[in-house]
């Protein structure tokens, strides 16, 4: 997943000073930054964002004043020989191709920032192109041309405050998701076995459905108790969700699928559900079976990538 969302709030609230944008737009090999990650730079030498982890910010920061003070966009490839490697290249041997722009109409027009921002809020993907030759951005996929897209934040609804559920909210903390715990048990969903986490008492239907999960929301259910399962999952599989999974042995899957196929899902609908969930990696006591589902979730969302 790239991590923009810090680059799109700086440049926000920038807004109307002299900036540049750097985006990696091609890698090869072990690369630091994937394609399409982001670093402002704003006139008076602050910056937000990383393109390749420390490697070469010096020299994107150089090239980056240059196109501000009227230098038009261009490209510059880093690899591990291009001079010193741990000042203008990449140690660790990969190489990636950097397209330096200003923020202006003739280059990365600046109300797209608003409508990455806006597409985000809605819970949708936003695609923008960029000519690599005149480096213009503009909004839409172009085919030809560097096509980036922008992601909703990831979100994981945990149904269910069972243990498993208190490592699961820490590990996708840590990972960069953020979890909200659904349960209308107030025993269970309390802030003492969830600090700092967004709780939720709603029942899971409405709480699933009222979150709007998309391509970037997993719903996992944890709880073990059908009354509460069962309804998340059908509001799960009724929405365009990125990752959905259900706790369980074969034998309670397999009862959980018959149950849902006569509520009349098809096959290729219930084919969307992880069960049992999470990457088998022979998992013991809660916080390993919480590292085994966090796996699964990763993989379910980079599926496509």
């Amino acid at each position: 997943m790239i991590d923009n969302e810090g680059v799109i709030r700086k440049a926000m609230e920038w807004r109307g000073a002299p900036l540049a944008l750097a985006t990696v737009v091609s890698t090869w090999g072990s690369a630091p930054r994937p394609r399409g990650s982001h670093m402002i730079v704003h006139r008076d030498g602050r910056f937000e964002g990383s393109i390749s982890g420390g490697c070469v910010e010096t020299d994107v920061l150089q090239r980056a004043a240059d196109v501000i003070a009227g230098r038009p966009g261009h490209l510059q490839s880093y690899g591990v020989t291009d001079g010193d490697a741990w000042s203008a290249g990449l140690p660790c041997g990969g190489e990636i191709s950097v397209l330096v722009q200003p923020v202006s109409p003739e280059g990365f027009p600046p109300g797209l920032f608003d409508r990455i921002a806006a597409a985000s809020a809605q819970g949708r993907s936003l695609a923008l192109s960029t000519d690599l030759e005149t480096a213009l951005t503009v909004e839409g996929a172009v085919e030809g041309r560097f096509v980036n897209r922008y992601r909703p934040p990831r979100r994981l609804l945990i149904v269910g405050a069972v243990q498993i559920a208190q490592s699961l909210s820490v590990l996708a903390c840590a990972i960069g998701v953020t979890p909200i715990v659904i349960d209308p048990r107030g025993r269970f969903l309390t802030k003492e076995r969830f600090p700092g986490v967004v709780l939720d008492d709603r029942w899971p239907d409405d709480a699933v459905a009222g979150y709007r999960p998309g391509e970037s929301t997993a719903v996992v259910t944890l709880s073990h108790d059908i009354k509460i399962d069962d309804p998340a999952l059908i509001a799960a599989l009724r929405a365009p969700t990125g990752y959905i999974a259900a706790l369980g042995s074969r034998k309670s899957h397999a009862a959980r699928l018959e149950r849902l196929s006569a509520l009349g899902f098809t096959p290729q609908e219930l084919a969307r559900i992880d069960g049992p969930a999470g990457l088998d990696i022979g998992a013991t006591g809660a916080a390993e079976i919480a590292l085994s589902v966090a796996a699964g979730m990763i993989a379910g969302f980079n599926a496509d990538r």
